[in-house]
């Protein structure tokens, strides 16, 4: 049976995504091109191609049980020393990607995560110290604020790039 590597996340629009890819990059991160700057919604699970419609329709009722809301992005924390991660911090907006978090990984997509659900966007992961630490101070200031319109289903394609399969938009109020 085929499978899917399904990933389901939170665009970072323009401008503020080309500037933490360029982050990512400048710092040595392999993932600066094959994953665009998010926050995470569903981390990458193996589905059955079979059930995508299933899921999908699964992602249209999350996403239409929850409103647009403002996010804001500011400053960096890390997970270290229990993981070599370093993350610009969600500042607001944070309960809602908690309940869409939880109305996501639900149902067909029902699954243990290995850390409990934090919202924020990945700009350092598994690189040498000097990468991390230059991440963490690099984008200390970093401050942004947007609108999130709706969410987007990832599949894994060639090489390990992140492609996006849907968009979901937020319709609840």
């Amino acid at each position: 049976m085929a499978r899917v590597n399904l990933g389901v996340l939170i665009s970072i629009p323009p401008p503020w995504a080309g500037r933490l890819s360029a982050w990512r990059e400048r710092v040595g991160d392999p993932q600066s091109r094959r994953v665009p700057p998010h926050v995470t919604l569903l981390p990458p699970t193996l589905v059955d191609r079979d059930r995508m419609p299933e899921i999908e329709e699964h992602l249209a009722v999350a996403a239409g049980a929850c409103g647009p809301f403002e996010m804001h992005l500011s400053g960096t924390g890390t997970f270290r020393p229990v993981s070599d991660v370093v993350f610009v911090v969600v500042a607001a907006g944070i309960a809602q990607c908690e309940q869409l978090e939880r109305r996501v990984r639900s149902g067909p997509l029902a699954r243990e995560t290995r850390f409990p659900y934090h919202p924020h966007v990945t700009i350092a992961h598994d690189i040498p110290a000097e990468g991390l630490d230059a991440a963490y101070t690099g984008l200390a200031g970093f401050d942004a604020r947007f609108r999130v319109p709706g969410f987007t289903a990832f599949e894994q394609g060639e090489a390990g790039v992140w492609l996006p399969r849907r968009e979901f938009a937020l319709r609840g109020s």
